[in-house]
């Protein structure tokens, strides 16, 4: 299965997911869920990305945490509470499963397998926020550009998406003008093309000799929720 989560599943799992879950695509820009609204449907992105905002008073608005492929929308479901933690919006185009809670109460119910695995990516989850933390003290704009930009190329098919640098100028709270001449800088190295909208990871090893520690720690931590 194309989420990493389902696929984690035993067979039998994996069989009620498939017949019980919708397959949507999803456009950049949908909203998902606002913030603290009731969970209905857990959402297994395929090759989307999906991002959890913070809004602010004064309208401003800043990326809290984001989920691909490798975990789902609606970790309050499996925590408590059932409400959302944020404004989740779809960044990066893609299909995504949707199961009702009703199904995946029935699920949690019948697969011991299931709650087992979300448990571990809310493990995984966790320490996402906590590296985010971290690199938004610590870490330069371009670094933060350049994990972004890696995390999502992890979590896509292909080398091609589409993101604009308003979108990535939002997410990390940073420019336009920063995040334009972060993206130039790379476009220049010949890591990344640009071209309305679509972005083109040319040289993934440039962007790897450019981004911060925490973008391998995170990604080491969506590797180890595997069973």
């Amino acid at each position: 299965m194309e989420n990493s989560v389902l696929s984690w599943l035993q067979p039998d799992a994996q069989r009620f997911f498939r017949e019980n879950a919708i397959v949507r695509h999803l456009n950049s820009g949908d909203l998902i869920y606002d913030d603290e609204a009731v969970v209905t449907h857990t959402i297994f992105p395929h090759d989307c990305v999906i991002s959890i905002m913070a809004e602010m008073a004064d309208g401003r608005s800043v990326e809290k945490a984001s989920i691909g492929r490798e975990g789902f929308v609606g970790l309050p479901v499996i925590l408590g509470g059932g409400r959302t933690f944020g404004r989740c919006v779809v960044q990066v185009p893609g299909k995504a499963s949707w199961l009702s809670v009703a199904d995946l109460d029935v699920a949690l119910q019948e697969f011991h397998c299931v709650r087992q695995v979300m448990l571990r990516y809310a493990k995984s989850f966790t320490l996402q926020l906590m590296e985010s933390v971290a690199c938004n003290s610590l870490h330069t704009a371009d670094q933060r550009v350049v994990r972004w930009l890696l995390h999502a190329h992890d979590r896509v098919d292909g080398d091609t998406f589409y993101l604009t640098q308003e979108a990535i100028s939002n997410l990390l709270a940073l420019r336009r003008a920063t995040v334009n001449a972060a993206c130039s800088d790379l476009q220049q190295a010949g890591g990344i093309s640009y071209h309305r909208g679509h972005l083109t990871i040319t040289d993934r090893q440039i962007l790897q000799s450019r981004v911060c520690e925490c973008y391998d720690r995170v990604r080491r931590a969506a590797l180890c929720t595997a069973p």
